[in-house]
């Protein structure tokens, strides 16, 4: 008896956030899809400022589960700037919850509803965000060959040219980094070989397209790119290897007690934007990630493992930052679930909502 109340205990950590994170997507939707409309008359900048103030109040109910509600504590190495950027943040990639850091440090700087993503194209099938992601200057990319660089330009001079704020992020390694893959690192390695450039141990090699497209595309509107590194504390095991970082059920269980972030901010002046030298440039940039990680886990000196060079900096987020977001998005998806004509909206939302959602992702990237 006792141990089935702690297993429904512990799932209820990750079902009763995930129930609230999803079920508030009609209303948010139905709220967004009413300002499109209005907006159709006005000019494209007042529709941005509108709809990234929109999706910052989504952004931040998401953070009130994955900051307050976890009690993570996140720990900045580096200084963020005080004021709002056009950036592109590049990162590595080891699980789902690297989307969230980006909002994390978006959020310290006033500038969470500006985020962006360069996604993986199938996650243009998630119900109801697909679509969205989409239309909030979101991009869906495919691998290697069928990678489309004209759609991805097409859609970075959309937004810069209507003036849209930009927080783009892209994690160039193209996938997650988990240790317990041995094949998928070892063919990471393989390409560096075969590209003459180093060998990483705590990364995948970065693919350069998605990166290079962006910044030349851009580099008139952007003022820097911030160079992210993340490893989750727990993820060092008791016999000195490297676990696989949280997942996001994980990460909303309490399971991961301190996240460490790495920031370094680069000028865009000081990128190359011809092809061979930005390969060499984001190459090294890994390069310097990787060290960073070797320390963090492999360290002898106990000055230096589990931690990042430099003074870690604890950075609470406040609850005024996030809960009002969450008494804003249940404010109005209660009122569709308490009467019967509501619950109809909210169904019809989800269903149609979704399938309208993926014609127009699949017809119009």
């Amino acid at each position: 008896m006792l141990l089935s109340l702690v297993v429904h205990t512990y799932s209820l950590r990750y079902w009763f956030p995930a129930t609230i994170m999803l079920g508030t997507a009609p209303a948010y939707l139905l709220s967004w899809g009413a300002w499109r409309l209005l907006s159709t008359v006005l000019p494209a900048r007042v529709y941005h400022r509108l709809d990234d103030r929109l999706y910052s109040i989504y952004q931040s109910m998401v953070l009130f589960f994955f900051e307050n509600y976890t009690g993570v504590e996140i720990v900045i190495y580096g200084d963020i700037p005080k004021n709002k950027e056009n950036v592109i943040y590049l990162s590595n990639h080891q699980c789902t919850a690297d989307w969230i850091i980006a909002d994390m440090l978006a959020i310290r700087q006033s500038a969470i509803g500006h985020v962006r993503y360069v996604l993986k194209d199938g996650l243009k099938w998630l119900p109801l965000y697909g679509w969205y992601f989409s239309q909030h200057g979101g991009i869906y990319v495919k691998r290697s060959a069928k990678f489309n660089e004209q759609a991805m330009k097409k859609k970075l001079l959309t937004q810069t040219q209507s003036g849209a704020p930009m927080y783009l992020v892209i994690f160039p390694e193209g996938t997650r980094y988990n240790p317990e893959l041995k094949k998928v690192i070892a063919d990471s390695q393989a390409f560096a070989t075969k590209e003459g450039l180093a060998i990483l141990k705590h990364t995948l090699t970065p693919r350069m397209k998605a990166s290079h497209i962006a910044i030349v595309t851009m580099k008139g509107h952007l003022d820097a790119v911030y160079d992210i590194t993340v490893a989750y504390e727990g993820t060092l095991g008791t016999s000195g290897q490297r676990r696989p970082a949280p997942s996001m059920p994980e990460f909303l269980c309490k399971e991961c007690p301190r996240v460490h972030i790495h920031f370094d901010r680069v000028d865009i002046k000081e990128i190359p934007p011809e092809p061979v030298f930005f390969r060499r440039w984001l190459h090294e940039r890994f390069e310097i990630k990787d060290r960073l990680l070797t320390d963090f886990y492999e360290s002898e000196d106990p000055e230096k493992i589990r931690k990042f060079p430099g003074e870690g900096k604890p950075s609470p987020l406040n609850l005024s930052k996030t809960l009002p977001s969450v008494i804003i998005l249940g404010g109005l998806t209660l009122p569709l679930l308490l009467t019967e004509n509501g619950r109809k909206l909210y169904v019809r939302t989800w269903v149609y909502g979704t399938l309208l959602g993926w014609l127009w992702v699949n017809f119009f990237p």
